[in-house]
């Protein structure tokens, strides 16, 4: 007969508290427990009977949700803010399991955010070595040249970071206004990093919107809208995650 236990790590992962990665460290910590007993040898098996519980809290295993959201500009991807100002859950009254955003797009950012109680699935998409590609519109003020651009490419050094562009492509330009619209391709998302990448290049973002993740488009949604992923898109973002690790 197969055996239908889990990896502790993963059952952890599935129950929406964290990402597999967190939950490893919990359980070397020591701040994991099976039936009453503390576990820090990663490799545990356990089965849909045993209980679990994490920093003192039992898991309570929900099925796995996925959900694509048009965020509009002004709203924190996060569960909650200390500063009062609205987040990504209050457009989620309607949805009963415990979600959270993958990743993240800054305040003043619009566009595609995926949200999950899956934390594993959250890091497969989300982790840069799996180079899920995504794609936003961007506005900048003034107008750069080709040879400024092709640098996002080689890469922009900004702090400790080396912010990269896999591609980029100029579609639009305003000379009365001296704007320019972009579309630029992320294989990996540092903290505002295209802000911070065109800010090196002297063409501060006026606007930034996340069209595409991945094989997602926000086809069908306006700002503040979102819908399930279907199955099939569930199982495409797996593929693409895991076909893509390096």
């Amino acid at each position: 007969m197969a055996d239908s236990r889990i990896r502790l790590q993963k059952a952890i992962a599935e129950s929406g508290v964290t990402s597999r990665r967190k939950a490893e460290k919990l359980i070397v910590d020591g701040k994991v427990k099976v039936n009453g007993i503390t576990v820090t040898t990663l490799g545990t098996k356990v089965s849909k009977n045993d209980e679990i519980e994490v920093n003192g809290i039992k898991l309570e295993k929900e099925e796995p949700v996925y959900f694509m959201f048009y965020k509009p500009r002004e709203v924190i991807s996060s569960v909650k803010d200390e500063k009062d100002r609205k987040v990504v859950l209050d457009f989620f009254s309607e949805v009963k399991e415990r979600i959270f955003p993958i990743g993240r797009l800054d305040y003043q950012s619009s566009g595609l955010l995926l949200l999950t109680n899956d934390g594993e699935f959250a890091n497969v998409v989300m982790h840069p070595r799996h180079g899920i590609e995504k794609v936003y519109i961007v506005k900048v003020k003034g107008i750069p040249h080709k040879r400024e651009l092709f640098q996002m490419k080689k890469g922009v050094r900004e702090g400790r970071d080396l912010l990269k562009a896999l591609r980029w492509k100029v579609l639009s330009t305003d000379a009365k206004q001296k704007t320019a619209i972009l579309e630029i391709t992320l294989g990996e998302g540092k903290n505002r990093h295209i802000r911070r990448m065109m800010d090196v290049l002297g063409y501060p973002v006026l606007k930034i919107k996340r069209e595409k993740y991945g094989l997602l488009t926000l086809d069908g949604l306006h700002p503040g809208e979102y819908r399930p992923l279907t199955p099939k898109e569930v199982k495409q973002m797996w593929s693409l995650g895991t076909k893509n690790v390096k």
